[in-house]
């Protein structure tokens, strides 16, 4: 951490709100990213990423400084989603149907839109897979860190994984190349 970071962290602890602006627009990116990615539902992760910063916020004076500051908040994010999920479970307690189909997407080289496709695809995982997934894939949990967050066992959770690459297999497998077209397997025959 820079000493201009210090800096900026310590005048935030001090409720300057230039620094905390400074220490939201650093981190918020990344912050917001990992919650959509854990809630999927766009409008309820705005709400829940709301939720984290104000928790952010509040818990600022308890940082130490004994590791980065952004993995300190990224802690926080992920206890802070996952107890909203699991409150939200707790009233809903009603799974919402997910659709089979996968739009077909081109490749034309534009990484924006393949980065959306795999977006739109983690989404429709379960929410458990959805949740190893990310956690595991994504920001490089073992499975005994992810089976303490979750409450789950560490097979379940390399359980959870299984399903959920399978699902993202499925649901991508329209955008990966499988082989030569049909017709260049004819001229290949044709050749012989």
């Amino acid at each position: 951490m820079t000493p201009t970071d210090q800096i900026t962290i310590r005048r935030a602890m001090n409720g300057d709100e230039g620094a905390l602006r400074a220490i939201w627009q650093q981190h918020a990116p990344r912050i917001d990213a990992l919650v959509r990615r854990l809630v999927g539902d766009p409008d309820h992760a705005a709400d829940v990423a709301q939720e984290v910063w104000i928790q952010i916020f509040r818990a600022l004076p308890t940082y130490r400084g004994d590791s980065q500051f952004s993995t300190w908040a990224h802690r926080i994010a992920v206890n802070r989603t996952l107890n909203a999920l699991r409150a939200s479970r707790r009233h809903d307690r009603v799974e919402v149907e997910l659709a089979d189909d996968t739009s077909l997407v081109e490749h034309d080289g534009d990484r924006a839109l393949l980065a959306q496709t795999i977006d739109e695809a983690i989404q429709q995982l379960a929410p458990g897979a959805r949740q190893v997934f990310v956690l595991h894939d994504v920001e490089g949990y073992t499975h005994e860190e992810i089976a303490a967050e979750l409450g789950i066992t560490a097979g379940g959770s390399k359980s959870q994984l299984f399903k959920a690459r399978a699902r993202l297999r499925r649901l991508l497998a329209p955008l990966v190349d499988v082989g030569p077209a049909k017709e260049d397997q004819d001229d290949v025959a044709s050749l012989s």
